[in-house]
C-alpha cells in the first residue's frame, strides 16, 4: 500500500514539473516594477551609487530611483505601474541576466516614457539583437505608455539591457522606465483554412496586470523577432496591442488599434499561387475607449486595395469587409493603415483609432 501511495505521489509530482517546464514563462522579471527599494548606503537623494545599487539588477552610468510625482524643479514624473522608477541619464543603462530557452521567441513588456522636451531614445538590447525606440510620441497623457519588444533567444542564459544612447544638454534628462516583464510566445502555425498567421492576434505580449492602456508595438519590427508573431510593424509609428479585458474587442481576447493614421501600418507577407485568386476579409470596430468619427482602414493585398469605412460613435461596434485579388507572385504582402488620425474625445492628448481583428485570406 505505501509503495502504492509512493508511486502515485512521484507520479504527480513528475507531472507536476513536466507541465511547469512546457508551459511558457511570462511575468515580471525579478524587482522589474523596481519596488525593491535600494539600501540607503547605496544612494544619495535620487542617485544610485554603485554597479549593484539597484536590487537584482546591474548599473552603469547616472541611472537615477525616482518616486512618481512632482519633482524637486517643478517637473511631475507619472510613474503608471507602481510608485517607483529609474531614469537612465546619458549613455546609463540597467541590466539583467535571465535564464530562457534557447531558440525560443520572447517578448519583453516594458512601461517608458520621456522626461524632458527632447528626442529621447531607449535602446533594449538582448545580444546578438538591438533595438532603438523612438519616445518622443506620446500616445497617451498619463504617461501609461507600454511597449513591447521582441527577440530569439540565441542562448539558455542572456543579458537584458536597456540603455540611454543619447547626450543630452541636460545630463539627468533620459528615458524613465517603470516595470519590466517577459513572456515567451508560441510561433504561430499555418491553417488549411487561413493563410494569414495568428489571424486574430490572440499571442501576443505580456499585458502588466495594472495597466489598461494596452502595449505598443514599435515601429519597423520584422516578422522574425516580432512581439506580435507572424506581423511585421513596418511603419513610422507604433501600433497598439489590445486585450478584451480592458477595450471592445470584436472577436477573441485581442486585437490590434491603428492609433497614428498613416503612420500606423501593419502588415505580414503570405504564400501564394502566382494568378490564383483569393478572398481577403478582415474586421474593423472601435474600442469603445472614446474614440469617435470617421475610421477608415485601407487595405492593401498584391495589386489590389479597399477602403474599408467605419464610423464609430464609440460603442464597441464593428463590421466586416472583403475583397478579392489575384496573387501577382509566391509571395504577397497584406499591409493595413488607418485613413486618418484620432483622439480620444474626453483626452485630446491620447492617440486613438481602428480596431482590426480576424484576418483571413482563402482561395476563391
Amino acid at each position: 500500500m505505501a509503495l502504492k501511495i509512493s508511486f502515485f505521489l512521484s507520479l504527480i509530482l513528475y507531472t507536476v514539473f513536466a507541465l511547469a517546464q512546457s508551459a511558457p514563462f511570462e511575468g515580471l522579471l525579478p524587482n522589474g516594477n523596481f519596488e525593491e527599494a535600494p539600501k540607503p548606503t547605496d544612494i544619495t537623494k535620487t542617485v544610485l551609487k554603485g554597479k549593484n545599487s539597484l536590487p537584482k539588477w546591474e548599473i552603469t552610468g547616472l541611472v537615477e530611483y525616482i518616486s512618481g510625482g512632482p519633482q524637486p524643479g517643478g517637473m511631475y514624473f507619472a510613474v503608471a505601474h507602481g510608485v517607483h522608477a529609474v531614469r537612465l541619464g546619458n549613455e546609463a543603462s540597467i541590466s539583467q541576466t535571465i535564464t530562457v530557452k534557447k531558440g525560443s521567441f520572447y517578448a519583453l513588456t516594458f512601461g517608458a516614457s520621456r522626461t524632458c522636451a527632447q528626442d529621447e531614445v531607449l535602446r533594449v538590447s538582448v545580444a546578438p539583437q538591438t533595438g532603438d525606440l523612438p519616445l518622443q510620441t506620446l500616445y497617451s497623457s498619463n504617461g501609461g505608455d507600454t511597449y513591447a519588444w521582441g527577440f530569439r533567444a540565441s542562448f539558455d542564459s542572456v543579458k537584458v539591457v536597456f540603455h540611454n544612447p543619447g547626450k543630452q544638454e541636460d545630463p539627468a534628462c533620459g528615458p524613465l522606465l517603470d516595470a519590466v516583464a517577459i513572456k515567451q510566445l508560441v510561433p504561430p502555425t499555418l491553417t488549411k483554412v487561413n493563410l494569414v498567421k495568428n489571424n486574430g492576434f490572440e499571442e501576443g505580449p505580456y499585458l502588466l496586470h495594472n495597466s489598461s492602456h494596452g502595449v505598443l508595438l514599435p515601429p519597423k519590427q520584422q516578422d522574425l523577432t516580432s512581439p506580435l508573431p507572424g506581423w511585421i510593424v513596418e511603419s513610422l509609428k507604433a501600433v497598439k496591442f489590445i486585450d478584451s479585458a480592458h477595450f471592445n474587442v470584436p472577436h477573441g481576447k485581442a486585437a490590434v488599434e491603428l492609433v497614428a493614421g498613416r503612420e500606423s501600418a501593419i502588415a505580414q507577407v503570405i504564400r501564394t499561387i502566382k494568378n490564383k485568386v483569393y478572398t481577403l476579409t478582415f474586421v474593423v470596430g472601435d474600442a469603445k475607449n472614446g474614440c469617435h468619427g470617421s475610421m477608415m482602414v485601407e487595405a492593401f493585398a498584391s495589386n489590389s486595395t479597399m477602403k474599408a469605412p467605419f464610423k464609430s460613435e464609440g460603442k464597441g461596434a464593428f463590421k466586416s469587409f472583403s475583397f478579392t485579388f489575384t496573387a501577382s507572385s509566391e509571395r504577397t504582402r497584406l499591409t493595413f493603415f488607418s485613413s486618418f488620425y484620432h483622439t480620444r474625445h474626453d483626452d485630446l492628448g491620447s492617440l486613438c483609432g481602428p480596431v482590426l481583428d480576424e484576418v483571413k485570406v482563402l482561395p476563391k
